[in-house]
């Protein structure tokens, strides 16, 4: 069973009667549900990751204090210890009194500034620069079963992805790396007869073109574990995964650094071609730099548009 089937069932058969029994004078302020980390947020959950922080668990995520004062967050604390230890042949982790926990009861801002660095969600556009992708992901994943008030539920949908002309930005940088790593240095570290260098080079073009083809699908690009996998679901693109895994994962004898050369070649034609596809480069070249610069000029803030072509990586 997936983690998020798990908790959703478990709320409802035992955290949502303890509320309505014990506390029905927040129940509509509750925000009950499961996000952050944790491969059942992210859906990628499977009988590996039992071993450890699995649990039938879920989060009840409160407002404010002006809303819901301390004394009802410790009391709703305590009845949330003494739901069933044990649910459906899973057992329950135990709460830590000094916090961290994944599941029980979360002030919203708590969370929101775990992840974001503020305790809104309320980002500015310079602001999503800095905030890491996979953070994004931890405030915008898994499912809220239950959100009467609506505030979490708005935040996590105006969190859901970046705004253009940062995905632009980001989008130019990545592109600029794939050429360098890519394009450039993986030919001459060959030519060196530096195998080691050569196979770093392939590493950073395979990250950013990852990124490239999240950043064309609109999607954050996850926790990197969960990378390859989350790029097989991918819309668009997706057929680049077997060519990505073969750069990292394969030597660079003679054979070998043919064969990856021509796949960075090929990998960077339908990354380029998808970008044509959605009029985001008007360059016709082969080079990767050429596009990433194209990418630039299209964003609209000129101060972004300015910044170093490099500025969001």
């Amino acid at each position: 069973m997936k983690g998020i089937e798990l908790s959703e069932r478990f709320y409802l058969e035992h955290g949502a009667p303890m509320i309505h029994e014990k506390f029905p004078h927040i129940e509509h302020l509750i925000a009950a549900g499961i996000a952050g980390s944790g491969s059942e947020c992210m859906g990628f959950d499977d009988v590996i990751s039992h071993d450890h922080d699995f649990e039938p668990g879920f989060c009840l995520f409160l407002p404010d204090e002006s809303l819901v004062d301390l004394r009802t967050q410790f009391a709703l604390e305590r009845e949330y210890s003494r739901l069933p230890s044990e649910f459906m042949g899973y057992k329950r982790n135990a709460i830590s009194p000094v916090g961290g926990n994944r599941h029980g009861v979360i002030r919203m801002s708590e969370f929101l500034a775990s992840k974001t660095g503020k305790i809104d969600g309320e980002l500015s556009l310079s602001d999503w620069f800095f905030v890491p992708e996979q953070s994004l992901i931890e405030v915008t994943n898994g499912k809220i079963f239950r959100d009467d008030l609506g505030k979490f539920s708005k935040i996590r949908n105006e969190l859901s992805y970046m705004p253009e002309d940062v995905r632009l930005k980001k989008l130019a940088g990545n592109l600029i790396l794939m050429g360098q790593a890519g394009q450039y240095n993986y030919n001459r570290c060959i030519a060196r007869g530096e195998r080691a260098a050569a196979q770093l080079a392939a590493h950073e073009f395979a990250k950013s073109a990852m990124h490239a083809t999240f950043l064309i699908n609109k999607q954050y690009l996850p926790y990197y574990k969960w990378s390859f996998r989350a790029l097989s679901f991918l819309p668009r693109l997706s057929d680049i995964y077997s060519d990505l895994e073969y750069l990292i994962s394969s030597g660079n004898e003679a054979s070998e650094s043919k064969k990856k050369s021509e796949m960075i070649d090929k990998i960077c034609e339908k990354i380029f071609a998808a970008l044509q596809d959605d009029c985001l480069t008007s360059y016709r070249g082969s080079e990767a730099e050429g596009h990433a610069y194209s990418v630039n000029d299209k964003i609209k803030n000129g101060e972004i548009r300015n910044k170093h072509i490099m500025y969001a990586i």
